[in-house]
């Protein structure tokens, strides 16, 4: 396949004041989390928005440009996106399909010359996050990954703690990201292994990344252990996975993620208090509360509007890169440590 450099593409380049028109968006797979989340929060967003549709379900454009007035020349199927190399329109490609077709999304939309949004997880393994990253470098494009708790403020402002330390050195962590449930048909990608299915993969980045990004550390050594109690139902993939992170400074994260089991919350204890997101990453909102009687409410408004207008921003000049691709391939060599030490019973070391 031809690059966009080979083609003579190369992206939009704006000045400190900014388009006159916003960056224009393409959403990559119609399923839930474009139609019922990322296009309604594309309405509200001052620094980009819905422009096209890429999608292998053609049943689904009539409704798309209906409801949002996408034109003709700006939807795409998965066979025909490398023609978004001529269409000026839009900007970004944002990748919302299942993990294991981020890799070849993310490179084709990277070699069309359009800037690269991709859904979290990553992907599959670090060697895959990588070649997303270098298809984005090779073609002087943008990459950022759909970590929207990294835009939100009450995590954010949690994250400043890492520094300034208001209730003394840290003691713990424990996270767990997890939602009620008995699972989904067999045939749903959430349930299949190699769709990068289960609850590790979908929920266990949250309680990963949010760990890492309110301490602003590294973990070095990970354990890991499954619990099934629906056994004929996830055949594939795991319901629930208990782990730990262990940093070089002796801090251990006690984490978990469950999609039967509904516990949200990271906390993070300090010698002289604590302070916790719960829930941690509802898209209904995120809370805030501290040991000393502090309460920070969650948003109005929708998480994906601030991340999108964030990353447009970056794209724009006009502030910086928030989640790297290197922040996406970090959890994916944690994501795949914690299944090797679930599987082989030991502590694996990063």
């Amino acid at each position: 396949m031809a690059t966009g450099a080979a083609l003579g593409i190369l992206p939009k380049v704006y000045g400190e004041s900014g388009p006159t028109k916003k960056i224009g968006v393409a959403l990559l797979g119609l399923g839930n989390y474009s139609e019922n989340l990322l296009a309604p929060a594309l309405q509200a967003t001052k620094y980009c928005e819905l422009r096209g549709i890429v999608t292998g379900s053609p049943e689904k454009i009539p409704r798309w440009q209906s409801r949002y007035d996408i034109k003709d020349k700006n939807v795409y199927t998965y066979d025909t996106m490398d023609e978004l190399a001529n269409n000026d329109d839009i900007d970004v490609v944002y990748v919302v399909t299942p993990p294991s077709t981020h890799k070849d999304f993310s490179v084709k939309a990277a070699n069309t010359g359009k800037h690269v949004w991709c859904e979290k997880p990553m992907a599959m393994d670090e060697a895959e996050c990588q070649a997303i990253i270098d298809a984005c470098n090779k073609n002087n494009v943008k990459l950022a990954i759909g970590y929207r708790m990294q835009h939100e403020p009450n995590t954010r402002r949690f994250a400043q703690y890492a520094k300034s330390m208001p209730y003394g050195p840290f003691e713990s962590v424990s996270s767990f990201a997890g939602h009620g449930g008995n699972g989904l048909p067999a045939d749903n990608w959430r349930m299949q292994k190699e769709m990068g299915g289960g609850a590790l993969y979908d929920m266990g980045v949250y309680a990963i990344n949010g760990a890492r990004f309110l301490t602003k550390m590294e973990p070095v050594a990970v354990t890991g252990r499954h619990e099934k109690s629906h056994p004929k139902i996830f055949r594939e993939v795991d319901e629930t996975t208990y782990f730990t992170m262990e940093f070089d400074n002796g801090l251990i994260a006690d984490c978990g993620t469950s999609v039967v089991k509904g516990p949200n919350y990271l906390k993070v204890d300090c010698r002289e208090g604590w302070y916790q997101l719960k829930p941690m990453q509802s898209y209904s909102g995120v809370t805030g509360t501290t040991s000393d009687g502090k309460e920070f409410s969650a948003i109005d408004g929708m998480q994906q509007t601030i991340q999108m207008d964030d990353d447009a921003k970056a794209i724009l000049g006009k502030g910086p890169a928030l989640v790297t691709g290197e922040e996406g391939l970090r959890d994916i060599r944690i994501v795949n440590a914690i299944f090797a030490a679930a599987q082989s019973g030991k502590r694996v070391t990063l």
